[in-house]
């Protein structure tokens, strides 16, 4: 019941297929990052944000034992080619359409702090917002935007309901919206999924 990451995974793997562009908006550990790759394959591409460079290493040494190819990208040659492999760039996800040209079957963001890291780095409502509604927009059709909320630290609270409001608000017209959580337990981790119905605009590519 709460297996809420493994969940994203799944939801974001009904989307994508081998050849595919997927983006992490929240590098951490590497963990999503290394999900995305495994769904899009040796000829998809892996965009990954974070803006700790810690947490980019970690996640380039996590995807380097996992045999992937990596890439750092350079904040001076934006946007990120379109080009097979995974490129991270440490840059903040809230310019999301400076690195991003090309419209992404797959998006996730597993918001919070680095796990194992300082807890008091965190990411921000406002940021994550502005991250959120440019992802949102540049979905493929049919494409799937995923985000784990955390609303038991710092903070966190306030994000989630930042979330909650801007994909609850989306036109459905355009998206379906899926949200899951234990409502039994007020600070446990929560998902929502956005889809990009199919017969929209196919946003920026």
């Amino acid at each position: 019941m709460n297996r809420i990451i493994p969940w994203s995974h799944d939801l974001l793997a009904e989307v994508v297929s081998p050849g595919d562009l997927a983006v992490d908006l929240t590098a951490g550990r590497g963990r999503d990052t290394l999900a995305l790759w495994q769904l899009v394959g040796q000829a998809g591409q892996v965009i990954a944000f974070d803006v700790q460079a810690a947490a980019l290493e970690v996640t380039q040494q996590c995807l380097l034992d996992a045999g992937a190819p990596v890439r750092i990208a350079s904040e001076g040659h934006l946007p990120v080619p379109l080009q097979s492999g995974i490129d991270l760039i440490g840059v903040c996800h809230s310019r999301y359409s400076e690195v991003v040209s090309t419209a992404p079957a797959a998006i996730i963001a597993n918001l919070g702090y680095l796990p194992g890291g300082n807890q008091e780095l965190v990411t921000q409502p406002e940021t994550t917002v502005a991250a959120l509604e440019q992802a949102l927009e540049s979905l493929v059709m049919g494409g799937r935007l995923a985000v784990v909320v955390y609303p038991g630290h710092a903070g966190g609270q306030i994000e989630a309901t930042r979330v909650g409001e801007l994909f609850s608000g989306l036109d459905n017209s355009m998206f379906d919206v899926l949200q899951c959580l234990l409502c039994n337990r007020y600070q446990a981790p929560g998902l929502f999924v956005a889809e990009k119905r199919t017969g929209v605009g196919r946003g920026r590519c």
